[in-house]
Order: C-alpha cells, then structure tokens, then sequence
C-alpha cells in the first residue's frame, strides 16, 4: 500500500471544494541530488521519474496526470488562463496560471523563489503564481489577483498561501539588487538587512511578496513559513546545491485545484 504523499497544506485553503499542497522533496522515485519527488520538468533528471513524481502529486490531488499542469516560468509578471490541459511543447510562458474550471490542477515549480496558491471559493476561482525577485517586483502577484477578478473573483474574498521559498537569514544579495528595488519601489528598503559583507544584505523576499499582497487588498494572507535553503532534509534549494557546487537541483511544484 502506498503511503500518504508528504505535503503542506494552508489553513485558509483548507476549505470545502478546493484542494491544494505545496509538496515537499518527499514521496518520489528521482535518486541522487534529485530525491526524491523532483518535478522539474527542465532539469536533467530520468524524464521517466520526473513523470512518475508529477503523476504522484496529481494524484494526491485527486486529478488526473494529464489535468495537472504547470506553465514554462520565465521570471514574468505574466498570467495565463487555463481553461484546458496542455503539454510540456504547448506550455504557456508565464509565470501565473489562474482558473475556475474543476478538477484542473494548477501549479508553479520552484527551488528557493515564492510559490503562492489562491483562492475565492466562492466565485469558484483558483490559482498559483511563482514569485521570484524579479516576478516579485514586477508585479506578478498584483497580476494573479487581477486575473481572478477577470474570471469573477472578488480581491477582499481571496485568500492567499505562501509556501516554502527561501528565508532572510539565508538569502545575501549584492548592491545592485538593493539599488534596484529602491528605484523601481521606493519603500522597499524595510526588506533588507546588513549582511556580513560591506555592501551586501539580507533580502526578505516572503515579507516583500506579502507585502505587495496586502498593498493589492486581499482578503488574507498566511506565510507557512518555511525556508527551502535551511531545510535540505525536506526541500530543494537552487542556491543552495549552487552553493554545494552540484551539477543541478530538483524542483517542487506547489499546486490547487477546484474540487469535480
């Protein structure tokens, strides 16, 4: 008998109609720096193990494999409807896919950026946005919250989950990139921290991402919390296996879907 598929959940998605988790590395079959759930689609893992793990998740979700669907992340602001499967070859760049269709299952990648996961269940509308610095700061959140409205949702009944992506005490970042956020969202420097080295910081990239949520006028927001760099035990981390010099990194997928 197979065991229960190691995942987080959110309190404020844990609601009738809706499913959803942000998987951990845990509950597949990849072997080496991959172990065990890779999901990566564009990493260097056995195409064949990949499939098997993402064909684990769907499951756990209660869709079928190929109604489990992630786009081709480009570190955008973009957003794309889906309203029916599509294959790795057709993939959308975007990097934020929202829909109100049931039992199609929605989800980003991610290694160390922001996976968030939202929902209006009462308008029956869902999804999940990848934010990274640069899908951060261009808005990508903001994006996701305005597709939903397009399909129906209200923005003061969405309900939003940050899941594990990596944490300040972990994530230094040099001059330019402080420079940056400075010029294109002044007020931002309340996300950053003296780092060791002179000229560097540490950025606090899930209280930016919330930030920017609450700034848009959600409903609610909760931040499981979790740093994918300090955990390597539970999670993969691109900084992290960079860091260890390694050859590639796996990737998690966080997902929901609107209960059939």
């Amino acid at each position: 008998m197979q065991q229960a598929m190691p995942m987080l959940q959110s309190a404020l998605l844990s609601i009738p109609g809706i499913r959803h988790a942000f998987f951990t590395r845990e509950g597949g079959v990849s072997k080496g720096f991959y172990a065990t759930l890779n999901a990566g689609l564009g990493s260097r893992d056995a195409p064949e193990r990949v499939a098997e793990n993402r064909g684990r998740m769907a499951a756990a979700l209660g869709v079928a494999p190929e109604r489990f669907v992630t786009a081709y992340q480009v570190h955008s602001p973009n957003v794309v409807v889906a309203t029916e499967p599509w294959s790795r070859a057709d993939a959308p760049r975007a990097d934020a896919v929202v829909t109100r269709v049931p039992a199609l299952a929605v989800g980003v990648t991610t290694a160390d950026c922001g996976p968030l996961l939202l929902a209006d269940a009462e308008a029956g509308v869902v999804g999940a946005a990848h934010a990274g610095w640069r899908g951060a700061l261009t808005g990508v959140a903001e994006a996701a919250v305005t597709a939903m409205e397009e399909l129906g949702a209200s923005r003061r009944r969405i309900v939003v989950a940050l899941g594990p992506m990596i944490r300040q005490p972990n994530y230094e970042v040099g001059p330019d990139f402080v420079e940056r956020f400075a010029a294109e969202d002044p007020g931002s420097d309340r996300f950053f921290m003296p780092a060791a080295r002179p000229g560097h910081a540490m950025f606090d990239l899930a209280g930016y991402i919330a930030a920017r949520l609450q700034r848009a006028g959600v409903g609610r927001i909760e931040d499981l919390g979790h740093c994918t760099y300090g955990d390597p035990a539970r999670f993969f981390s691109y900084r992290r296996s960079t860091h260890r010099a390694e050859a590639d990194y796996g990737r998690h997928i966080s997902a929901i879907t609107l209960s059939q």
